[in-house]
């Protein structure tokens, strides 16, 4: 933490993030926050402890303007969003437009400008915070599609700071990324940081080969030289590179062989009936992750005779999501028609075929799903990385259990001992849902020893050191004399966006 006068407190090392780590609770009076940690928060904090760091964010109320804060080590810093913003800036242009687009298409994005005039707004709140609170020479880490375009209103702003930017979800093809009338601007954006992270390799060679085609910027390997607005010479060098994130694999290991979250797997057991085989889905109610597929597949594997009724349980936990877009409710209502229908067909009075909760569960619960599971089924259609399927390798203390793995979720590439799928090949996944249902002891220990083994060396922790380190070590070798601090500027709605929609 670095102090400026008496009422100015600057920090080392920020945050920058759609949501602030915590969640508020109104149930005591007066009101008190609570948090939330993830896998960010888990990854971050450490350094927010070392440097006693700062995460820009919006704290989950529309409408409300909260003073910042400091919570467990953390100094959050509020960020206010309107109701209009929250409808055009988070539902609209980041879950309409940008979240289909980015995942291939699976839904058709809707492209309208006032949702991204006010993307434009939000994202220039979101630069202004952070640039207020920003030591000199600090570390400026930005997360994820819906702030794309902070890191060059950071780096017009305060060219001192050391920017990066990590993409959780996937980046797309040319192809699909062309249809966004805005490409140029997101990539201006992104082209703001020191070094762009993706989950996969495609998915930086997408991000490089767009730059190519859209603005005209050569490569090289995984450097893009920036000029200056005037053009007239190098602003900075971005490099655009794959750092696959992971999970605190210590730390849901240490949880699975708690003996709390043994019994509490058996008693789960007990609860479903003690099946011989019992498989779990674990996912956010969103029509990437492929959920009405393993449905089909496990109901046309019990019509067909392939698994008897009594032989096999799917429990799907189903995280509610995004409930006031159509395409959510459409897809909520469609799983539960299809578990009726499965249900009502196969289910007897001592056994029933799926079992499906559409809410969230706290972590200890989510560690005792996953040691009561002998199969896990992540058919995502298109996922950045997925880290259930991580979280589920860590949990199985005793080598045991089989991962079936959609191969478009970023993990596969990391986690190649599963039962890889193609989640649109119906058949295809019946039959490898078989293969892991009927998989030899051996081979089930043998392929589940080579995933932990790897989950225990390429953890959420060494993904946050080694993006750290890369930023540092190329805004280091780019620093010069300190420029001038200057505000970040506002574009005004009548302001006509380069490469605007019509």
């Amino acid at each position: 933490m670095t102090t400026h006068g008496s009422d100015a407190t600057t920090f080392d090392f920020v945050v920058i993030a759609n949501r602030l780590p915590v969640d508020r609770d109104d149930s005591t009076s007066p009101s008190t926050w609570k948090a939330s940690p993830g896998g960010l928060v888990t990854a971050v904090a450490p350094v927010m402890r070392s440097t006693r760091g700062a995460w820009v964010g919006w704290a989950g109320a529309a409408d409300q303007e909260f003073e910042p804060f400091d919570l467990e080590d953390m100094h959050l810093v509020p960020v206010p969003l309107s109701g209009q913003e929250l409808e055009r800036y988070y539902e609209g242009f980041s879950n309409a437009t940008l979240w289909p687009l980015y995942h291939d298409l699976i839904v058709h994005p809707a492209y309208h400008r006032t949702w991204w005039d006010s993307y434009v707004e939000v994202n220039e709140r979101f630069a202004r915070r952070a640039a207020e609170i920003a030591a000199p020479g600090a570390v400026v880490w930005v997360h994820d599609y819906q702030l794309q375009l902070v890191p060059a209103l950071l780096r017009e702003a305060r060219p001192d700071l050391a920017i990066g930017f990590f993409n959780h979800i996937p980046f797309p093809g040319w192809e699909i990324f062309a249809q966004l009338p805005w490409r140029a601007q997101i990539l201006e954006g992104l082209l703001g940081a020191d070094l762009i992270g993706f989950q996969r390799p495609a998915d930086a060679a997408n991000f490089r080969r767009a730059v190519r085609i859209t603005l005209k910027r050569s490569t090289k390997d995984t450097a893009i030289s920036v000029p200056t607005a005037d053009g007239e010479r190098e602003s900075h060098v971005a490099h655009a590179r794959a750092f696959p994130i992971s999970i605190d694999t210590a730390q849901l290991d240490s949880l699975a062989r708690s003996q709390e979250t043994i019994d509490r797997a058996r008693e789960i057991r007990r609860e479903l009936g003690d099946p011989e085989v019992l498989m779990l889905g674990v996912d956010r109610m969103d029509y990437t992750k492929g959920i009405r597929h393993r449905i089909k597949a496990f109901g046309e594997l019990l019509n067909d005779g392939s698994i008897s009724p009594g032989e096999a349980t799917l429990v799907q936990i189903a995280t509610p999501s995004r409930e006031r877009i159509e395409h959510y409710r459409q897809l909520r209502d469609d799983v539960e028609q299809a578990v009726g229908r499965i249900n009502g067909e196969h289910s007897t009075l001592h056994h029933q075929a799926v079992h499906y909760f559409h809410h969230s569960y706290p972590r200890d619960e989510m560690a005792a799903y996953y040691l009561a599971a002998d199969v896990m089924l992540v058919t995502a259609l298109r996922d950045g990385m997925n880290l259930v399927a991580k979280e589920y390798v860590a949990c199985r203390t005793e080598d045991d259990g089989v991962l079936v793995l959609s191969e478009f979720a970023g993990a596969a590439e990391q986690l190649t001992q599963a039962v890889t799928v193609n989640p649109y090949d119906i058949t295809g996944l019946k039959a490898s849902i078989l293969q892991a249902v009927r998989m030899p002891q051996q081979e089930r220990r043998r392929r589940m020893r080579a995933m932990r083994r790897r989950l225990h060396t390429e953890d959420v922790g060494r993904w946050s050191a080694d993006f750290l380190g890369t930023l540092r070590g190329i805004a280091a070798a780019r620093r010069g004399a300190a420029p001038a601090v200057t505000a970040v500027p506002t574009r005004t709605p009548d302001t006509p966006p380069r490469d605007s929609a019509p």
